[in-house]
C-alpha cells in the first residue's frame, strides 16, 4: 500500500494523508491465467496452420473455410493479448478531501475553468445544459475561483436565453446548496428524483423559481425565438440584436457575452457568484471548424485571456456534478508535489443515471470506463473521457513548453484586466475568430488535439506519447453521472461514430501499435490499441455468427469432434475468455444478468456499430463520403423510456444498422432448428457439436430479436422492411452456401 500526502512548511508533525494507493488482489491470478490462456491460444494456432500448411486441401471452399477460421481467431488473439494490459497492474485509489482544508486554506485553492460544450437546442435541450452548469457552479469550492465557460457550436440564441435566465436562478440556488448541504446540486435531479424532501416555505419557493424558469425556457424553444415579452433590459436586448438575418448555425462571427462576472455579482446571501460566459465561436463554411475539439480549443484560449485558472474541467453537457465535494478530490492529487510535475489529467469513470436495472444496452460500459482505466492506471494512466487538466498540460512536454503565439494564451500568464474590459473583450473575440489557428500550433503541438472524431481519446493518448501521466479517481458516490441512450439505435449509432474516431486514430501516422510502443512502452501501447482497433470485433463476430451455422445447416463439421482433444481446447478458450470478463464485472459489483447483456451487446455492437464503421471508414479512405457528424439526441420519448425502464429493446428505427443484425438472428435460429432435427432424427452430429453449442448461445443472446420480429405490436418492434430485407438476404445466403458446398462435396468425391 502506498499513501502520499503534501507537505507544507516545516513541521515536527508529519501532514495527514491527501491519498493513497494499492494494487489489487487478483493482480497475480491475472498474470499466471494469462501464461495459461496464451499457452491456449499457441495450441490453437499450431492447429490452424497444420490445417492451412501441413495439411492442405486442393478445394477452394474448404480452403477459405479454414482461412477466415484462422483470421477471426488472429483477431480475437490481438484483441485478447491487447486487453492483458489491463490487467497486469491495476491499482485502486482513495482520496482523503477531509484533510485538505487542515493543509489549505480556502484563499489558496487554485482557479478552476469550467468548459462545457453544446451544439443543438433541440438535441441537447438548454435545459439539460442548464442544470449541468448550476450543478457545477454549486460545487463546494471558493466560488470565485469558479468560471464556467459554455461553447455553443450551434450559436443559437435559445441556449443563450437559456443561460441568462439561469443566472437569475443561480443566485438563489446556490445559497439553498450551502444552507441545505443538499448532495444533488443539479436542480432537476434534487426536485425531481425519489429522494425524500421536507415540505418547507423555502423548499417550495424554491422549486417554483425552477419551474418557472423551465416553463418559460422552453417556451421559448417551442417558439424558436426569443420575443420582446421576455427581454427585460437593454443588455438583453443588445446581446440578442447579435443574431442578425445573416447570422447562421456555420457561418456567424464570435459571440461572447459575460453573463455573470465573480469581480461584482452576488448572490443573495451576499456571496460573490462564479463566472458564467457564453461562447459561440465564429464560423466559415469555408473554414475548418474540427467539431467538439475546435469548440475546446476556443474555449482554451478565451479563459486564457479572462480568467487562465491553471485547472480546466471538461464537461459533457449533460454529465452533472453528482458530488460537490469532487474538486476536493482533485485537489488532493494535485496538491502533491510528487505527482504534478508530470500529472496532465485526473479522469473520474463515466456513470449514468437512469439506467435500467440490468442495463441491456450495456450503456455504463463498465469494461472501459471502470475496469480497464484501473489497469492503466497503474501504468501510465488512463485516457481522458472528462477529467480535471492541468492548463500546462497542453501545451509541450513536461520539460519542454511550447509557447503559445501570444504571451496572453500562455499557462504561466497572470490574468489582471477585468473580464469586461475592452482590451480583454476585443482579444477573446480575436482568439475565437474562424481564421486565428491558421498557421499555428493548434490541435497539433498545443491544445486539443485534432484528427479524429473520438478528441479526448486522441488527446490523451498524444499527452502520453509525450511523457505526461493520469491517474483514476473512483470515489463511491459517483462525481458525475449523465444521460444515457434508451434506444439501441442511439446506443449503436452513438458507439459507430467513436468507432470511425478510433479507426483514425489507428490508421494514423501516431499508430499506438508502432509509434505508441516507441514513447509509452509496450503495455500502454497494447491498452491504446484495444480501443484503436475495436472495430475488428466484427471480423470474427461475424464469420463466426454465420460461418458455423451454414454449414450447420448443410451438417459440414468445421470444429473438432466432441470424442476428440482439441475439442476441450475450444471449451477452454471460451469459458477462459467470457469467464475472466464475468469475473471483472461481479468484483465492481456488476450482477450475473449485467454481465450477461455486456457480452450480448458485444455481439451486438461486432454486427451493428463495429461492422458500419469499418465499411464507412474503408468507404472513406477512398475517398467516398458516407458520414458527417452527428449528436446523439439528448430528447426523452415518453412510450420509448418506459420500454426501457421494463427491459425491452427498442428497435423502431428502420436503419441499414439492424438488417446485418436480423440476419445472423434468422439464420442462427433456423440452423439450430435444423441441427436438433437431425440429433433427435438419429443423425450422427458428432462432428457438429460444437457448432450447436456456439448457434445454440447465439440463439440465445438473441431472443430480444425474435421478440421484436414475431411477438410484439408496439412502436419498438422490428420495423416491418428490415424483416422482409432480411428474410430476403437470409434465403439467399442458404441457398448460395448449399451450393458452394454440394459443389465441394462433389470436387471431393472427383
Amino acid at each position: 500500500m502506498e499513501g502520499r500526502g503534501l507537505r507544507a512548511g516545516f513541521t515536527t508533525h508529519a501532514p495527514p494523508p491527501l491519498h493513497m494507493s494499492e494494487p489489487l488482489r487478483r493482480t497475480a491470478f491475472n498474470r499466471l491465467f494469462a501464461v495459461v490462456y496464451f499457452s491456449a491460444i499457441l495450441a490453437l494456432f499450431y492447429r490452424h496452420v497444420r490445417n492451412l500448411f501441413l495439411h492442405p486441401t486442393t478445394i477452394f471452399l474448404s480452403f477459405s473455410i479454414t482461412l477466415s477460421l484462422f483470421i477471426s481467431d488472429l483477431v480475437l488473439a490481438f484483441m485478447w493479448a491487447s486487453a492483458q494490459a489491463f490487467r497486469m497492474s491495476p491499482i485502486r485509489r482513495k482520496e482523503f478531501p477531509q484533510n485538505l482544508k487542515r493543509i489549505i486554506k480556502d484563499k489558496d485553492f487554485v482557479g478552476l475553468d469550467v468548459f462545457i460544450c453544446t451544439a443543438d437546442p433541440y438535441k441537447e435541450p438548454p435545459m439539460n445544459v442548464v442544470n449541468t452548469a448550476l450543478s457545477l457552479m454549486a460545487y463546494d469550492y471558493p466560488t470565485e475561483k469558479i468560471s464556467i465557460y459554455v461553447s455553443d457550436d450551434g450559436g443559437s440564441v435559445l441556449t443563450l436565453f437559456a443561460f441568462m435566465e439561469a443566472a437569475k436562478f443561480a443566485r438563489h440556488w446556490l445559497p439553498f446548496c450551502r444552507e441545505h448541504n443538499i448532495m444533488e446540486r443539479s436542480p432537476h435531479v434534487y426536485f425531481y428524483s425519489n429522494y425524500h424532501h421536507p415540505s418547507s416555505p423555502h423548499f417550495d419557493k424554491i422549486k417554483m423559481m425552477y419551474e418557472d424558469m423551465k416553463v418559460k425556457v422552453e417556451h421559448v424553444i417551442d417558439k424558436g425565438e426569443v420575443t420582446d415579452e421576455y427581454i427585460t433590459d437593454h443588455q438583453q436586448r443588445q446581446a440578442f440584436n447579435k443574431w442578425t438575418k445573416s447570422f447562421t448555425r456555420m457561418d456567424h462571427p464570435t459571440v461572447i457575452q459575460i453573463i455573470l462576472d465573480k469581480s461584482h455579482d452576488k448572490d443573495i446571501s451576499g456571496r460573490l457568484m462564479p463566472n458564467l460566459i457564453y461562447v459561440s465561436r465564429g464560423k466559415s463554411k469555408t473554414s475548418p471548424h474540427h467539431f467538439k475539439a475546435g469548440a475546446l480549443n476556443v474555449l482554451l484560449r478565451v479563459s486564457a485571456v479572462m480568467t487562465n485558472a491553471p485547472i480546466i474541467l471538461t464537461q459533457d453537457c449533460d454529465m452533472y456534478s453528482n458530488d460537490p465535494q469532487t474538486p476536493l478530490r482533485m485537489l488532493c492529487y494535485l496538491s502533491d508535489p510528487a505527482l504534478k510535475s508530470s500529472l496532465a489529467f485526473i479522469q473520474f469513470p463515466q456513470r449514468f443515471h437512469g439506467v435500467d436495472k440490468d442495463d441491456i444496452y450495456d450503456n455504463e460500459y463498465k469494461l472501459p470506463f471502470q475496469i480497464n482505466p484501473m489497469g492503466l492506471d497503474g501504468l501510465k494512466g488512463p485516457s481522458y473521457v472528462f477529467c480535471f487538466f492541468r492548463r500546462r498540460s497542453l501545451f509541450g512536454d513536461p520539460s519542454t513548453p511550447v509557447s503559445p503565439e501570444i504571451p496572453e494564451l500562455s499557462p504561466e500568464h497572470v490574468v489582471n484586466k477585468p473580464i469586461k474590459s475592452q482590451e480583454t473583450l476585443s482579444l477573446a473575440h480575436h482568439v475565437a475568430s474562424c481564421n486565428y489557428e491558421n498557421e499555428t500550433k493548434w490541435g497539433s503541438k498545443t491544445g486539443f488535439r485534432y484528427g479524429s472524431l473520438v478528441e479526448d481519446f486522441y488527446t490523451s493518448y498524444r499527452l502520453h506519447c509525450e511523457g505526461w501521466k493520469s491517474l483514476f479517481c473512483n470515489p463511491e458516490r459517483a462525481a458525475f453521472l449523465g444521460n444515457v441512450p434508451i434506444t439501441l439505435f442511439d446506443g449503436v449509432n452513438q458507439c459507430k461514430r467513436w468507432c470511425i474516431g478510433l479507426f483514425e486514430v489507428a490508421f494514423s501516422k501516431y499508430n499506438p501499435l508502432t509509434f505508441g510502443s516507441q514513447y509509452m512502452g509496450l503495455l500502454m501501447s497494447l491498452g491504446y490499441s484495444h480501443y484503436a482497433f475495436c472495430s475488428f470485433w466484427c471480423i470474427p463476430v461475424t464469420f463466426y455468427s454465420f460461418l458455423s451455422q451454414l454449414t450447420l445447416l448443410n451438417q459440414v463439421s468445421i470444429f473438432p469432434k466432441i470424442s476428440e482433444p482439441w475439442f476441450f481446447l475450444y471449451v477452454f478458450l471460451f469459458l477462459g475468455s467470457y469467464g475472466q470478463d464475468f469475473l471483472d464485472i461481479i468484483l465492481v459489483g456488476g450482477t450475473v444478468r449485467r454481465w450477461w447483456n455486456v457480452q450480448r451487446m458485444w455481439m451486438i455492437r461486432g454486427l451493428t456499430c463495429n461492422l458500419f464503421a469499418s465499411i464507412e471508414y474503408l468507404l472513406e479512405s477512398l475517398g467516398i463520403s458516407t458520414y458527417d457528424f452527428c449528436l446523439t439526441s439528448k430528447v426523452v420519448d415518453d412510450e420509448q423510456s418506459k420500454r426501457y425502464g421494463q427491459g425491452i429493446f427498442e428497435f423502431g428505427v428502420p436503419s441499414p444498422l439492424f438488417v446485418p443484425l436480423t440476419v445472423a438472428a434468422i439464420i442462427n435460429l433456423f440452423s439450430f432448428l435444423s441441427g436438433l432435427t437431425g440429433f433427435f432424427s438419429g443423425n450422427n452430429m458428432e462432428g457438429l457439436g460444437l457448432q450447436m453449442i456456439l448457434t445454440g448461445f447465439i440463439v440465445l443472446n438473441y431472443l430480444p430479436v425474435y421478440g421484436a420480429i414475431a411477438l410484439r405490436n408496439d412502436a419498438g418492434k422490428m420495423p416491418t422492411q428490415i424483416i422482409i430485407i432480411s428474410t430476403f438476404v437470409s434465403v439467399a445466403l442458404y441457398y448460395a452456401s448449399s451450393l458452394c458446398l454440394w459443389s465441394n462435396n462433389d470436387s471431393s468425391k472427383h
